[in-house]
């Protein structure tokens, strides 16, 4: 018989290429996830796991396993979501990953009124460029820009929202007013880090556009702050700009992309309580807000 903890460790280093990364993921010393997986190959008497000074990389046999080890995971987890919160309690951890944009500006400012209705929810909110993978509960809730294709998962649009460019009161008065597409050759721009982007619309304004960029960042908070600065112009979340920054809107009838957000949630955990609760609050609080996107 396989002890499902040695298989967790099994698809965490083999995930990771790592002891030391496996272990830190694990909570646990990365030599005795070595000693584990030892012990495991000993027992079986096939090596699952090829070491090296590059890394740590699975045998065939290892592939094999994982395979199998996959669908336990799946299933232990699985299991965990159809019984979980069935005492009907709200309370408890709900983890809500979302586009860095809406969790820092939208969400986080937010989360009193949540804590208000809600004080036995502990909220953590993953403000992140990354896809996350609900089914391995990675998060409990994601907010995403496109409608998943694939998995046990409910989703629904939850708002469109705008990006348009801006400026700072300050770098506008020193230029003088852009009346023009053709006005904005040579000034600078803030940009994304090119490969960064997963936004193909935004990819094709930001080339069109940005022929002399003096800063790149991957986060918006970083550009936000730059153009705030008056560094330059910059493609900004129009509901994530706020009167105290002076910031000014150019060219808005001419330059605009319009992308939507996504709430998705696994079908197990749809109706569980607390889940529930984080779900209703992000909708009822877009809902009421929508304007301002």
């Amino acid at each position: 018989m396989f002890d499902w903890d040695d298989l967790r460790i099994l698809l965490a280093v083999a995930r990771s290429g790592s002891f030391v990364a496996s272990g830190r993921a694990l909570g646990l010393n990365h030599t005795t996830l070595a000693r584990r997986l030892t012990a495991l190959e000993a027992s079986i008497g096939t090596r699952l796991l090829d070491r090296s000074p590059r890394g740590v990389q699975a045998t065939k046999a290892g592939l094999e396993l994982i395979e199998h080890a996959e669908r336990i995971e799946e299933e232990v987890l699985a299991a965990g979501r159809r019984v979980e919160g069935q005492d009907g309690q709200v309370s408890g951890i709900v983890r809500l990953a979302t586009p860095e944009a809406f969790g820092t500006y939208f969400i986080a400012p937010r989360a009193r009124h949540l804590n208000a209705q809600h004080p036995g929810i502990e909220l953590e909110l993953a403000p992140e460029s990354r896809t996350v993978n609900l089914s391995k509960r990675e998060a409990d809730i994601a907010i995403s820009l496109n409608r998943p294709d694939q998995g046990r998962l409910q989703s629904a649009r939850l708002v469109d929202y705008r990006i348009g460019l801006y400026a700072s009161e300050d770098l506008l008065a020193r230029i003088g007013p852009i009346a023009s597409l053709a006005a904005l050759r040579g000034q600078p721009f803030i940009s994304y880090i090119e490969e960064l982007i997963d936004l193909p619309e935004l990819r094709n304004l930001d080339r069109s556009l940005a022929k002399t960029c003096v800063f790149r960042s991957s986060s918006v908070a970083a550009q936000m702050e730059a153009v705030a600065s008056g560094l330059g112009f910059g493609l900004l979340h129009c509901f994530a700009v706020s009167p105290h920054m002076r910031l000014v809107r150019v060219l808005p009838e001419t330059v605009e992309v319009v992308r939507s957000y996504w709430m998705v949630l696994h079908s197990d955990l749809a109706r569980v309580p607390r889940i529930r609760a984080v779900a209703d609050f992000v909708a009822e609080s877009v809902r009421r807000e929508r304007a301002a996107f």
